[in-house]
């Protein structure tokens, strides 16, 4: 038999094989990992071939970069929205030492994030003022404390939804020291359901997009101008964070035509179909928005200065992935598909271009789908690929991965075609 220890290669060899890992996370790091690998070759417990996979594998602890081939345009468990490279570029620039809270012409401080606040006042002239926290969570529970601490806040039962993890809006609302007032039923409530339980203890009115659900039938609620005129706030959380209507989701609310509508305040996601980093945000009437934002828990729910140069990259910059996916045409992903299908087939993989349908996703847009195109592959590359090199999420339909090229980026083909060749 073969003594383990003759086949251990040397250290200084592995740490040759692993230069760019020494370069990221330093030698000192990256050899402790070695010595550990090592050891397990010694151990009998793992090939020698396999020591710089185990050092790898070892030090890649954080988020991995992952190609979205869902077909959920914005999937929150792949961390919603991708960033433009408008935003990246941002992130990276705000990295150092950056003017978050400081004027450069008067040397003296400022509102914190201005430049991402003045982005969302031009996108949504409509507000009277804008302020960002940490999530749309956030947002809600921050208008819960300023505004219905000890009081009470109306809404609908057919809008007490639950978010994901098993989060509910009524539990978070509560635990800033409000009284839920619930009125209408699961699917009917009405202007008069409404008006009856406003009185003196009414903080405010909350209206909650169903934006992971949708009830049909026998249903409906009161729009929001409706409510204007019972005497109270009137706070709509629209959820998904479109700030202009978008033609391909008519039934989606966006933040100018609410506040159009008479809305106090409107709180959106910024990380959906907004398309950039996770933040809440708040547009209204600017006394009102003032008082949030000098509430002590808005310090506890502020955002970052990174968080805030991508916000602004966001609104300023060009087109961001979320909505070039979104507006994709069929025609174009197909074309993709079946350049793609062709070429995989030319090396031996059962590969075939074909029609899909992809969602919105991530608490929006409930209901609408997306006519779109995928590589259709055999099942077993559905595993393969997510634990690949490169991780690759599709989906399984009927016995076959499916690669639906609307939530992958063209310029990430060549990518995707190479993940699935690496799996062949």
């Amino acid at each position: 038999m073969t003594d383990p220890r003759r086949v251990v290669p040397r250290t200084d060899a592995v740490l040759a094989e692993l230069a760019d890992e020494v370069q990221q996370y330093g030698r000192s790091a990256v050899k402790a990992e070695v010595v550990v690998a090592l050891q397990r070759v010694r151990d009998g417990k793992i090939a020698a071939e396999r020591v710089v996979d185990e050092v790898r594998a070892a030090l890649d602890t954080g988020p991995r970069a992952v190609l979205n081939a869902t077909g959920v345009v914005v999937h929150t468990n792949l961390g919603r929205a991708p960033l433009s490279d408008a935003a990246k570029d941002a992130v990276l620039a705000a990295a150092g030492t950056t003017d978050v809270e400081f004027d450069l012409a008067t040397g003296a401080r400022r509102r914190r994030g201005e430049n991402a606040l003045a982005a969302l006042r031009s996108a949504v002239p409509d507000a009277g003022d804008v302020h960002v926290v940490n999530n749309n969570a956030a947002a809600l529970l921050l208008c819960a404390l300023a505004m219905a601490a000890d009081r009470e806040i109306v809404i609908s039962r057919g809008e007490l939804v639950e978010i994901g993890d098993g989060f509910r809006i009524p539990d978070l609302l509560c635990a800033s020291g409000a009284r839920l007032r619930e009125v209408g039923t699961t699917n009917r409530t009405s202007v008069r359901d409404y008006a009856d339980a406003v009185g003196p203890d009414t903080g405010f009115i909350l209206r909650v997009h169903p934006s992971n659900y949708r009830v049909t039938g026998f249903g409906g609620t009161p729009r929001v101008d409706e409510l204007i005129g019972l005497g109270v706030p009137v706070v709509v959380d629209i959820g998904s964070g479109l700030l202009t209507p978008h033609p391909l989701l008519p039934d989606e609310p966006d933040a100018t035509t609410v506040l159009r509508a008479g809305a106090t305040l409107v709180t959106a996601s910024a990380d959906k179909l907004l398309g950039g980093p996770q933040a809440g945000l708040l547009f209204g009437e600017a006394a009102l928005v003032e008082r949030l934002r000098r509430h002590p828990a808005a310090r506890a729910l502020r955002v970052d200065k990174l968080t805030l140069a991508a916000l602004a990259a966001t609104v300023r910059g060009p087109r961001p992935p979320v909505r070039t996916a979104l507006e994709a045409g069929q025609h174009e992903l197909l074309e993709r598909a079946q350049i793609m299908a062709k070429t995989l087939a030319a090396q031996g993989v059962d590969a075939q271009a074909v029609s899909s349908t992809a969602v919105v996703g991530g608490g929006g847009a409930p209901g609408v789908e997306l006519p779109s195109a995928a590589v259709s592959l055999p099942e077993r590359y559905a595993v393969a690929l997510r634990t690949g090199r490169v991780p690759v999420v599709g989906r399984v339909e009927r016995g076959r991965c499916l690669l639906d090229l609307r939530t992958v980026a063209a310029a990430d083909d060549a990518v995707l075609l190479e993940a699935v060749l690496r799996c062949t």
